[in-house]
């Protein structure tokens, strides 16, 4: 089947109402005195900051060799050379992952044709102008290769729009994710970037080749394998529907721990004591807690649940307690487990239901489980990599395990947050407001000295906390009260009459909440939710302020600090400035597609 559909031509759409560029831009910027004169001063603004930008760019202090040589560092820090093909087994891994899930969902942007073509042109001016405003001593090479994009742009762009003058031919996203990936492919392989690396503290710099074979054939492995998934995902889709869905679901949510923790740190098991210790611990909560559940999960069952629940929790209270005095030995993990456990049976009376259901939430517990204690062992359990510096992790990985992880678990705990300061119950409304209050009164750096120095202080005896950890649990404590408001907001556009709706189906509180309230109120929450993800994601800068290399510590202090590159801190940090700029923008146009589709929908 062909990835490319016609549209229907509509008057909405057809072209008999589009316009010309030349006639859209005298209709929306020369249209009258004043708008031709803020036009030519934004204009001048907007070139001048350009040039300026440029000049600081392609100064003649400013050596992009550091950036070239030092790319392995700013991507993956000091991971050790020989282990490098767990770097490229991960990124196959999630990239597989992305491939599936954008197939399943069958994820379409509606790209049109003519959409592209004014892409390409608008490309190419944007090449030639920056050609024109390059300085002086900007290097040759730059120059040439800003006409030749400039250019090769602007005559594709046009045949691209003589080849459909409509504009309404909509590209399939496989037939633009192929388009990407070749135009990727054919740019590492052909255009001469040179071969930049430091071998033994010595800079070996290669100009005028193209990138080396050790990185343009697991990059092409790579797109390969998203291109190639993306259509097993369209198919397995098809086949399996909710079941792929619901399993891709959980991989996002579990399957990046395991890379990092499995695949990249590669812990050394005792696998004598994971037999003996481990696993029995693990068939225990298991199957035990499956048993309980599936008997507390039958209809009329609720009073039970709740006093069993009530003496799970106190148990398991009484648990971290002697823990802190160190009045008997106990496994941290079965202390987790024990807490993780109570919490379960009290929420379960709220997923009650026949035997199919009650099997889904013991099995579910089973899977839960077997995921958790194996994640805790290899957290838990040495790693075979030998670290120069640790940690293991550190640059652009650093930075978007944080990010996506902070914003993973703050989500969850916002909206229970949120939940709670809108309750009739007191004690939880007074807790949760205390709880956002005092976080977002004080400043984030101070929250991560806290998790990262004063923390262990106030943990169990022979417990402690890796310095990752800590950054991950204070930031995600402190996002979570930002995040609670932003759900609030949403909460409280949420009209009365949907309540009593809800009350007069008979629905209970949880589906109330789950099925009425919360899908309305996340919805009007979009862009806020999204401005804390990009907060989220530029923040994680301040880690380095308590001993995480992310990409602004490389950049502003590793770098400069090599012998070769001296005090060279302005290339490094533009690049991170850029990655930082392309990250943010894809989340904030993420976020007005998915608007724009749920408008849509709406309106159907």
């Amino acid at each position: 089947m062909s990835d490319v559909t016609m549209t229907p031509t509509s008057p909405s759409n057809g072209a008999s109402n589009r316009t010309s560029p030349l006639q859209w831009v005298r209709v929306n910027l020369f249209s009258s005195v004043s708008n031709t004169i803020q036009t030519i001063v934004f204009t001048a603004i907007t070139l001048g900051l350009l040039r300026a930008l440029l000049g600081q760019a392609f100064s003649e202090e400013a050596d992009w060799t550091s950036v070239s040589t030092n790319l392995r560092l700013l991507m993956i820090y000091n991971y050790p050379a020989d282990q490098i093909i767990r770097i490229w087994v991960s990124a196959a891994v999630v990239l597989l992952a992305a491939g599936l899930s954008l197939g399943a969902w069958k994820v379409e942007p509606g790209y049109t044709v003519g959409r592209l073509g004014r892409h390409l042109v608008g490309l190419g001016l944007f090449s030639l102008v920056t050609r024109l405003l390059l300085p002086v001593h900007a290097p040759d090479t730059v120059r040439t290769w800003l006409i030749i994009i400039g250019v090769v742009s602007l005559v594709a762009g046009v045949v691209v729009q003589r080849g459909d003058p409509d504009g309404d031919r909509v590209m399939g996203f496989g037939t633009v994710l192929s388009g990407v990936a070749l135009t990727f492919l054919a740019v590492l392989w052909l255009v001469p970037f040179g071969q930049y690396g430091l071998v033994d503290g010595v800079l070996v710099a290669e100009s005028g080749t193209t990138v080396a074979s050790s990185t343009k054939v697991p990059w092409t492995v790579l797109l390969i394998i998203v291109v190639a998934s993306h259509r097993v995902g369209i198919i397995l889709g098809r086949a399996l529907g909710r079941s792929l869905r619901a399993a891709l679901a959980a991989f996002w949510v579990v399957g990046p721990a395991f890379v990092i923790f499995v695949i990249l740190r590669d812990p050394a098991f005792d696998w004598a004591h994971v037999w003996s210790t481990d696993i029995p611990i693990a068939a225990m909560f298991g199957l035990g807690g499956a048993a309980v559940l599936y008997f507390v999960a039958a209809p009329g069952k609720t009073e039970v649940a709740r006093a069993v629940g009530a003496m799970l929790f106190a148990f398991a209270l009484f648990n971290w307690v002697a823990a802190f005095f160190g009045w008997y030995p106990m496994l941290q993990k079965v202390r987790i487990s024990f807490l993780i456990f109570a919490i379960v049976v009290l929420l379960v009376p709220a997923f009650a239901g026949d035997r199919s259901t009650r099997r889904r939430v013991a099995g579910g517990w089973v899977a839960a489980m077997v995921v958790f204690h194996w994640l805790l062992t290899a957290i838990n359990t040495e790693s075979t990599l030998v670290i120069t510096a640790p940690p293991f992790l550190g640059g652009f990985v650093l930075t978007v395990g944080i990010a996506y992880y902070v914003m993973l678990a703050s989500f969850p705990l916002g909206v229970l947050l949120s939940l709670a300061r809108t309750s009739k119950l007191p004690i939880f409304r007074v807790m949760s407001t205390g709880y956002i209050e005092v976080i977002r009164g004080v400043p984030l750096i101070t929250v991560l000295f806290f998790f990262s120095i004063m923390l262990p202080l106030f943990l169990p005896k022979g417990m402690g906390i890796s310095d990752l950890a800590a950054v991950f649990a204070g930031y995600t404590v402190f996002s979570a009260a930002y995040m609670a408001e932003n759900v609030r907001g949403g909460l409280q556009s949420v009209r009365r009459g949907q309540y009593e709706a809800a009350d007069a189906l008979g629905l209970t509180t949880v589906q109330r909440t789950s099925l009425i309230v919360l899908p309305q109120a996340l919805r009007v929450s979009i862009p806020n939710l999204v401005g804390q993800a990009i907060a989220v994601f530029k923040e994680t800068s301040l880690i380095a302020i308590v001993g995480g290399f992310d990409l602004l510590r490389i950049a502003n202090s590793t770098i400069p600090n090599q012998p070769d590159f001296l005090g060279q801190k302005r290339p490094g940090l533009l690049f991170i400035s850029l990655v930082y700029f392309v990250f943010a923008y894809s989340m904030s146009k993420s976020s007005q597609r998915l608007e724009a589709r749920l408008k849509d929908a709406q309106a159907r």
